[in-house]
């Protein structure tokens, strides 16, 4: 067992290598399932067999000790060689390729559920965000609020709530969906969402929102336009650049392409059933649904609502809308 165990553990050592440096397109859900399964199986193995035939071993060596001890006995001599506890103890423990596989179960397994389930956590890597979310922050997606998904497949096996108009989502990105981005939900299916001059509009009603002072951005060193924008119950902050123009340059042939209409105003869309309209915060340096179409329900991961920390900027933990 112990050369097929390494066989394992080497397939799991070449298969994160490769992730890592870039020869393989890694799918940490599939790792992490297919790790709970090996692991699982083992642990199993432990309780059901190879525990039971350690104790038996044990038990013999025990009893082999007890006769001898009473032969020895009949014999006249009261001290026998040898520590019977120690000897036990070393049958008893679990050889390496168990350690590194039954011992590591329950853990991988928490974390599997957990990161399945209930909340998964992500690094923000871009400025789409700004300044909702910077660079840098870590936060905590949950996978649950809009119902429960099969891992890998990402199936949907259980409705909870409908998502709603600024929300912030993760969501497997459509043209690859090996990734995983973030965006504020702009349009719900059937919505027909308007980016016009930097103006927001859904469904002929211009989104509400009032000027704000300029931000900052200290990696930049740029200064933006500041907007404090409603969508629903959501009031968050939007960012725009006076010096970029308001069309979508680069738009891709997308799924439903028909359903948009790009002029030098910008895009207006209408959004297919079973579908969302995502946009980020720094409007005009975020690649969206502008750009790249709609995001299909089966893509959603799940509602982004807390940073849990941001090593650069402590005060940046808590939660968002």
């Amino acid at each position: 067992m112990s050369a097929i165990t390494g066989a394992i553990l080497a397939a799991f050592l070449a298969y994160g290598l490769g992730w890592y440096t870039g020869y393989v397109e890694g799918n940490f859900a599939l790792l992490l399932l297919l790790a709970t399964a090996v692991t699982g199986a083992y642990w199993v193995a432990e309780r059901l067999y190879f525990l039971p035939q350690r104790r038996r071993a044990a038990d013999r060596l025990l009893a082999e000790h007890d006769q001898r001890k009473a032969a020895l006995e009949k014999q006249g001599f009261s001290q026998i060689e040898g520590d019977i506890d120690n000897a036990r103890q070393k049958i008893l423990a679990q050889p390496w390729w168990l350690d590194w596989t039954a011992g590591l179960f329950p853990v991988i397994c928490a974390v599997f559920l957990l990161r399945s389930f209930l909340f998964e956590p992500f690094k923000i890597p871009s400025g789409s965000m700004i300044p909702t979310l910077r660079i840098g922050d870590l936060i905590l997606v949950n996978k649950f609020h809009y119902g429960i998904r099969l891992p890998v497949v990402n199936t949907k096996v259980w409705d909870n709530h409908a998502l709603e108009r600024g929300d912030v989502v993760v969501f497997r990105y459509p043209p690859q969906p090996s990734l995983d981005y973030i965006k504020r939900v702009v349009g719900l299916p059937g919505d027909e969402v308007a980016y016009l001059n930097k103006q927001l509009t859904i469904n002929g009603q211009p989104v509400p929102r009032a000027a704000q002072p300029e931000f900052f951005d200290k990696d930049s060193m740029r200064y933006s336009q500041q907007w404090q924008e409603q969508l629903g119950s959501k009031t968050y902050h939007t960012l725009t650049d006076g010096d970029r123009p308001a069309f979508v340059p680069g738009a891709s042939q997308f799924p439903f392409v028909d359903n948009c209409r790009y002029s030098v105003e910008g895009v207006v869309c209408k959004v297919p059933q079973g579908h969302y309209f995502m946009m980020g915060d720094n409007r005009d340096n975020s690649l969206d649904s502008r750009y790249w179409g709609f995001v299909p329900e089966a893509n959603i991961v799940g509602k982004a609502f807390f940073v849990w920390m941001n090593f650069g900027d402590l005060g940046r933990i808590g939660s968002f809308q």
